[in-house]
């Protein structure tokens, strides 16, 4: 999980995306030849003509089907002025300002209601009936998604693409509101085009083979997925689950195609191991608490052995962080720690430069700064390739980069906002109502696991009891529940 490492690649959403869209972009240009005109009308005009509603309801549609099949192909930069020429389609400020007159004007509270009215209707942009006609074609709905998605690249410093990004994001939450969406059980006999796209959106741990696949579908595990009625082959967001005896420590064992399929009623823990948001589009649309409170609820009411639900959950900013602290915190380390690493180090290279370490060194920090002992032994010791592979110096480092960890989760903060965690994922599930539980040694020895956390893992413990109560004291006053092992060993940071 990312923030939440639940999101598909970028390529590869963008190539879904256009396969998505291709297969029916021919019913759009059939649809789009039934419109008197053609493409030599410009943009703004072909955009101007469907606002007017020339030719009725009908021709509308076919209209917003042209108007989709050019943007569909169009290169980048064609794509870049449609949404230009889309966003120009702006409030009248000459109207806007009469009814601001009109409201300051009002001599009571029915005058003044009837004139907020009227302001309300002159601010409303006719970009957004634009939007709305994209949604009458076949699959404009997720047309309308993906142009967001391209909107979120390309707004960047550019304020009236920004603009029209902030009312496309507006409408499809309010067409996306969780209320509309359908939860469903993802299995081996789902159809080979759904199972092909839970491959490609796949990102926290890569789905390598179809045997892989197979596994993470077997009977003692579950993936639900969110859809929309009107995407109904699209999901939204999935969850793959584990049913487990005992909390999970590692998601290489969890994942291990050779293990032993488990009787599902025996279980007693259901884990979490991956969230996945499939929609670049639908980014800022929270759909991730929702779903794991609805599959807890189905879980239980499924397997009435189930006594714990957790997570075993990456931890994306780890090494980010300690690559910071290393050099700005004099104070990171304590003396035995520092005397354990020294003891741990003194026959590794010398500390290399910043781009090859294991803890993402690059360009972060400057080897010139001068760090305390202690720091310069980790920082060498991670930066030698297999180094949990050594069983002395793993053991060595567990209980300081254990104890580190624990500080990153339950004191730092997110520097744009204090009372957010500053690890994005810690941050999801702390909203949702969990608890941080464990934090696991070598959960993940793959080579992203070791890039980005040092091999670490955490259960996030999802209480039923209490998930309400955690919520609101994280969400409201940035508490951050934590079983008492890991506060007593983050103690005077925590």
């Amino acid at each position: 999980m990312s923030d939440i490492a639940i999101t598909a690649s970028q390529p590869e959403q963008i190539g879904l995306f256009d396969r998505a869209l291709r297969r029916v972009a021919s019913l759009w240009r059939d649809m789009a030849s039934a419109v008197a005109g053609g493409a030599e009308e410009g943009i703004e005009a072909q955009m101007r003509a469907c606002l007017e509603g020339r030719g009725g309801e009908v021709s509308a549609r076919n209209r917003a089907a042209r108007l989709a099949q050019e943007y569909l192909s169009a290169d980048e930069d064609g794509r870049r002025e449609f949404l230009r020429a889309l966003a120009g389609f702006d409030s009248d400020p000459e109207a806007v300002a009469r009814a601001i007159e009109r409201v300051n004007a009002a001599r009571d509270a029915a005058e003044r209601s009837a004139a907020q009215a009227q302001l309300r209707r002159a601010l409303e942009p006719p970009r957004l009936r634009l939007l709305t006609q994209f949604t009458t074609i076949p699959d404009g709905v997720k047309f309308l998604v993906n142009l967001r998605a391209h909107l979120l690249r390309a707004a960047n410093g550019d304020p009236l693409l920004a603009a029209l990004e902030g009312d496309l994001k507006s409408l499809l939450a309010n067409w996306f509101d969780v209320g509309f969406l359908d939860l469903r059980r993802i299995d081996w006999s789902s159809p080979a085009s759904l199972l092909e796209k839970l491959v490609g959106y796949e990102a926290v741990h890569r789905i390598r083979t179809w045997r892989d696949l197979k596994n993470r579908l077997d009977s003692d595990r579950r993936c639900y997925a969110f859809f929309h009625p009107r995407m109904p082959d699209e999901p939204l967001i999935f969850v793959e689950v584990a049913l487990v005896e005992g909390m999970a420590t590692s998601v290489q064992r969890l994942l291990d195609e050779k293990a032993p399929v488990l009787d599902p009623r025996e279980a007693d823990t259901a884990i979490f191991y991956s969230i996945n948001n499939c929609q670049r589009g639908l980014d800022g649309i929270s759909f991730g608490n929702f779903l794991i409170k609805r599959v807890v609820a189905l879980l239980g009411a499924e397997f009435r052995s189930l006594k714990t639900f957790a997570t075993l959950s990456p931890i994306p900013g780890f090494c980010r962080w300690l690559d910071q602290a290393l050099v700005e915190d004099p104070e990171l380390l304590t003396e035995s720690e520092t005397e354990a690493l020294l003891k741990a180090a003194p026959e590794l290279p010398a500390l290399p430069a910043p781009n090859g370490s294991a803890t993402a060194m690059a360009g972060s920090m400057a080897t010139a700064v001068e760090m305390p002992e202690g720091a310069q032994a980790l920082r060498r010791i991670l930066a030698r390739r297999g180094w949990h592979r050594d069983q002395e110096l793993a053991k060595g480092l567990e209980p300081v980069l254990t104890r580190l960890c624990a500080r990153y989760l339950l004191a730092e903060v997110d520097p744009r906002n204090p009372r957010r965690a500053r690890d994005p994922v810690a941050h999801f599930h702390l909203s949702n109502g969990a608890r941080v539980e464990r934090i696991n040694w070598l959960g993940d020895v793959s080579e992203k696991g070791m890039r980005e956390s040092c091999g670490l893992m955490v259960n996030y413990l999802y209480d039923p009891a209490r998930i309400e109560t955690y919520h609101e004291g994280y969400v409201g006053e940035g508490r951050r529940p934590a079983a008492t092992a890991l506060r007593r060993l983050a103690r005077g940071w925590a």
